[in-house]
């Protein structure tokens, strides 16, 4: 198992489900000094720069709804960490929210390309955030009938306003497998010939209907490397809110003589040793990454230096810590 929790992962928040449908302490806790606000504008995340990297931008609630430029109430219940409540709203307007900022620059960033410079606890509250208002934006209306729906559970719920239909519409996740195949002593890594010249990454598929996720496993292996997969094991998963995966980690066993071949989604697959990893080539992909974290099981299994640590390595990104 990995070190310490994939980047998003983690028991990083109480979410007080059990209080989504208590209105009188949803009043309460907005008026009680308590309540934050994870401002969300366009998919990006108010940050402002640190030393170490990044760090988020909590807004209190009562400046956020005495702006009208933040567009009211509407807000979805993320839960507490510490004695903070947090809330997520989409904002339209962004300068609203950089103007409430005191003390430091900040600006709407890529969670993408910053989650491995935020704290752990906080890039998770931020994910949570901009994938529930992802979902939230894309269930305007029923799709059992058309009508208009209404927030309501304090956000987790989209229900159909028509009095005939009253469907309630929930969060959806796209589960996905991601899996890295070894014949013990090679990684077989695939690229795609959109992404940077030298960068590798493990196979990875969304699961389809009926499916279970060791017959994912086998099926995308096969079909993107032509490589037949003997047996696989549960690794680890990552919630991967661009915009709404749960990526599900897997490593798995070919046998030593499988030749592998790329398909129309790989520009190139092949077996790479340990050796060739820890010489830099071929670059791997980031460290906040479930994909890395594969690698880096496989790899420490077999090498007395660990792979965070190999002086020749080459990845896509950093990790903060």
């Amino acid at each position: 198992m990995p070190r310490s929790p994939n980047v998003f992962a983690g028991p990083y928040l109480d979410r007080l489900a059990h209080l989504r449908k208590d209105e009188a302490w949803l009043e309460a806790v907005l008026r009680s000094g308590r309540a934050r606000v994870v401002p969300i504008h366009d998919s990006r995340n108010l940050l402002s720069h640190t030393d170490a990297g990044y760090d988020a931008v909590f807004l209190d609630v009562a400046a956020v709804l005495q702006d009208p430029r933040c567009g009211g109430g509407d807000m979805i219940l993320l839960g507490q960490q510490a004695d903070a409540v947090y809330f997520a709203i989409e904002l339209a307007d962004p300068s609203a929210a950089v103007e409430l900022v005191t003390g430091t620059e900040a600006r709407f960033e890529d969670l993408r390309t910053t989650a491995s410079q935020l704290p752990g606890d906080q890039a998770g509250v931020l994910a949570y955030a901009r994938a529930m208002l992802h979902w939230r934006q894309r269930h305007r209306y029923c799709g059992a009938c058309g009508a208009p729906t209404a927030s309501a559970s304090a956000g987790h719920v989209m229900k159909c306003t028509s009095a005939t239909c009253a469907t309630d519409h929930f969060p959806r996740l796209d589960p996905a497998i991601i899996v890295l195949v070894t014949d013990g002593e090679r990684a077989l890594l695939g690229r795609q010939a959109a992404w940077p010249e030298g960068r590798y990454s493990t196979i990875a598929g969304f699961v389809e209907p009926g499916e279970s996720l060791e017959d994912a496993v086998a099926r995308e292996v096969l079909e993107e490397t032509g490589v037949r997969v003997l047996e696989s094991e549960y690794h680890s998963s990552q919630p991967w809110p661009f915009p709404s995966s749960l990526m599900i980690g897997f490593t798995a066993r070919a046998a030593a003589e499988a030749v592998p071949r790329a398909d129309e989604e790989l520009e190139d697959v092949r077996w790479f040793t340990r050796e060739q990893v820890a010489a830099g080539f071929p670059g791997l992909p980031p460290p906040q990454s479930v994909s890395f974290c594969l690698i880096e099981h496989w790899y420490d299994s077999g090498s007395s230096v660990p792979l965070r640590a190999t002086p020749g390595l080459k990845t896509w990104g950093s990790r903060r810590r």
